[in-house]
């Protein structure tokens, strides 16, 4: 009899209170999302490339859960709270029956057993699910095909899911057992309301409002304008002054709202207009300081997955970005003949396509000027110079003219002229030189024509693998100097007093699988001027080649690539794949953005269950309020949109206020850090889908909240004129 009274008392708690089972079941996919990272498709494609950053990265995974399980145990903790205090009444009449307190505390913990092994069946379920889901997700985004996928299940990670989950439920139980087993039967009984706190005066109130919203202003002008001072403190203290002013705001807004309810014009109580009023008014100034933890939480929630999911869009678009200037799969090291010979050989010769010498070394020069220790060049380029100069802004250019820039600015989000002007600047004076016949390989690899250059024309090059701009192939300023000077037949750069003319709009790809040859810029000259002007101290080469496109639609580009990788460590030759470049780039992406993405979804949890079991205690404890309604005459559909009200308006306060502080906080990371979108186009888009994502998690608890809530009122269908 007693155990079938724990079967169905711990059935009835889960119906009665999804909110609760559903906090539950969150904190075990949690647990299990975090533990089975070592066992998603990614981090198992890095251990093959950064095993030793990859062990360290796992190693402060820990960290990261223990940390987990102690914002989860007070998130439990805060559930039980609740979950016991709605059944107050019942465990007074189990006491009254003669059940012993002991016996009592027995029963709360099989039952709490019994909802934890089905919370974490579901949530191991559901964990597994969402790991998988994130797994491939992130393969597609940066692998590109390269990641395969495969389902797994990490036994690890369901071990100490089960064990870490049942540990902190155990713990909560045990604490909120003891408050219980202290507890007079009268006050089981009889629950009594929290004790009414002072409404204040209207002057206090108003006071904390302004004192609140200029904390707020303050810690908002220091994160906009003032985010990387003093050795990167001042966003602590930015975070400090908002949150003690949210914390003021919502204290004086709540007690203020008394004031909107007496001022209302609507006090007739055919909508319960007042009656909503003064809820909300109760359940906001009665817990401000609840409600204003709760948006902070929701701000950081905003922030943490802005920055994660932008790192990973961002970094995806690059990586994709980068597999397509990147040609080469694999470059072996030197022009040994013994090179060739093995590449060509039948026991790699499979996995060789395009296979391309590249020749590579810096310019030779006239000397160096006994003064100053400059580099005199070979290269004039004044005429181009005084072109670009023209294309720059209106303020950089006037720095230019003047001599003030000491150092150039290349990077992302420049103007194409003020990149172009910084890499010719430092790069024209003794430059790089690819002979034609090198980059004519390249071109045929990728299926355009053969320079065919003259004896006097030559190709600016620029390195789309370490270049901050979109699209090398096209570069209007640059290519519009060219086609204007070749129309007037006019020359823009002489070689060792030679002109020469500049060939526009040439197709820029990498030229090497990963970081042998890390330039910015070159020339590309006729074979027999590079072997004039090249200095022979400084010269290089390198054979590149692919893996089959055949051979990868058979197998992927992942196994081949491995196949590739043990043949050539095998020869003995020093060579590099661009599967190091991508796992290194990877590895950045996934440490960046994991953790920050599990933790600002892991806040918006925390924030949306302490609101739902806020609103639904007060609920509880105002239900004769609801009562005395219904003997008044009010109907239960109107005390229903009463209800609904109060619910828009709980979740709507502290999320309109973290809306504020996110979008300040996001402009911030946007301008000091790095929330950077290549494709500007995608960045309101994918700004809108989170935000979505936000809402929509935000409002599956409101309606689940409003559900409830709704069940209560509909226990009072037996009172008169409730219907």
């Amino acid at each position: 009899m007693f155990y079938r009274l724990i079967y169905r008392n711990a059935n009835r708690s889960r119906k009665e209170n999804l909110i609760y089972f559903a906090t539950l079941v969150a904190a075990v996919a949690s647990f299990y999302i975090i533990l089975s990272l070592g066992r998603q498709d990614v981090i198992l494609f890095l251990k093959e490339f950064e095993s030793d950053a990859i062990d360290k990265f796992l190693a402060r995974m820990p960290v990261v859960y223990i940390f987990a399980l102690f914002l989860l145990f007070f998130l439990i903790l805060f559930a039980n709270r609740y979950q016991l205090n709605r059944r107050s009444k019942e465990f007074g009449l189990y006491l009254m029956l003669g059940m012993r307190k002991e016996r009592l505390v027995f029963q709360l913990l099989a039952e709490a057993l019994i909802t934890s092994i089905l919370a974490l069946i579901g949530g191991i379920l559901i964990g597994g699910f969402l790991a998988e889901i994130i797994s491939l997700t992130v393969s597609k985004l940066v692998g590109q095909g390269i990641v395969g996928h495969q389902l797994t299940l990490s036994v690890d990670a369901i071990f100490f899911t089960i064990i870490g989950f049942l540990f902190i439920q155990f713990i909560a139980l045990i604490i909120l057992g003891g408050g219980l087993f202290n507890q007079d039967l009268y006050q089981l009984l009889y629950e009594q309301m929290d004790k009414k706190q002072d409404m204040g005066q209207l002057k206090g109130n108003t006071l904390n409002i302004l004192i609140g919203s200029i904390l707020l202003g303050i810690a908002y002008w220091i994160v906009l304008y003032h985010f990387m001072d003093f050795a990167g403190i001042v966003p602590f203290v930015a975070i400090a002054l908002g949150s003690l002013g949210t914390i003021f705001f919502m204290n004086g807004f709540g007690k203020l709202l008394s004031l909107l309810a007496g001022l209302s014009q609507r006090k007739s109580t055919k909508r319960l207009h007042t009656f909503t009023l003064r809820q909300f008014q109760e359940n906001i100034a009665n817990r401000s300081t609840s409600v204003a933890v709760t948006s902070i939480l929701i701000t950081l929630s905003i922030i943490l997955i802005a920055n994660g999911a932008s790192t990973i869009l961002n970094s995806g678009s690059r990586l994709y970005n980068r597999k397509n200037s990147s040609l080469y799969d694999f470059t072996v090291n030197g022009d040994n003949p013994k090179v060739k010979d093995y590449l060509t050989s039948k026991k790699i010769a499979p996995y060789v396509e395009d296979l391309n010498l590249l020749k590579l070394g810096k310019m030779k020069h006239q000397g160096v000027h006994r003064e100053d220790g400059m580099v005199l060049s070979l290269v004039d380029w004044s005429k181009l110079r005084e072109q670009i100069i023209m294309a720059l802004p209106a303020d950089y250019k006037e720095q230019v003219l003047s001599g003030e820039i000491q150092c150039y600015d290349i990077g992302e989000g420049n103007p194409e002229a003020v990149n172009l002007f910084g890499i010719l600047e430092t790069g024209t004076r003794t430059p790089y030189l690819i002979p034609e016949s090198s980059y004519n390989g390249i071109l045929e690899a990728i299926g355009e024509n053969p320079l065919n250059l003259h004896s006097d024309e030559i190709v600016l090059y620029f390195n789309p693998d370490f270049m901050p701009m979109d699209n090398l192939d096209k570069l209007p300023v640059l290519d519009n100097i060219f086609e204007k000077a070749a129309k007037e037949g006019q020359s823009l750069m002489s070689i060792n007093n030679k002109e020469v003319f500049i060939r526009p709009s040439v197709p820029m790809r990498g030229l090497v699988a990963d970081r042998l040859a890390e330039i910015f810029s070159a020339f590309i000259v006729p074979d027999h001027m590079f072997e004039q002007l090249i200095n022979t101290e400084t010269y290089v080469s390198y054979w590149n080649f692919r893996i089959p496109q055949k051979m990868q639609e058979q197998k992927g580009l992942l196994k081949p690539m491995m196949e590739a990788r043990d043949l050539l460590k095998f020869s003995g030759f020093r060579f590099e794949s661009y599967l190091q470049n991508f796992g290194r780039q990877l590895f950045g992406v996934v440490t960046a953005s994991y953790t920050i993405l599990y933790m600002g979804f892991l806040f918006l949890i925390i924030a949306c269950t302490v609101l739902s079991l806020q609103f639904l205690t007060q609920m509880k404890q105002t239900g004769q309020r609801y009562l005395t309604l219904s003997i008044l005459g009010a109907k239960r559909n109107q005390m229903k949109k009463s209800m609904y009200k109060q619910v828009l308006w709980t979740f709507l306060l502290p999320m309109s206020l973290a809306f504020v502080s996110g979008t300040v906080g996001i402009k911030a990371m946007a301008s000091f850090v790095d929330i950077y979108i290549e494709n500007q186009a995608s960045l309101y888009p994918i700004a809108f889908t989170f935000a979505f994502i936000v809402i929509v998690t935000v409002a599956i608890y409101g309606v689940a909240v409003a559900r409830s809530a709704d069940h209560e009122i509909d226990k009072l269908r037996w009172k008169p004129n409730i219907d």
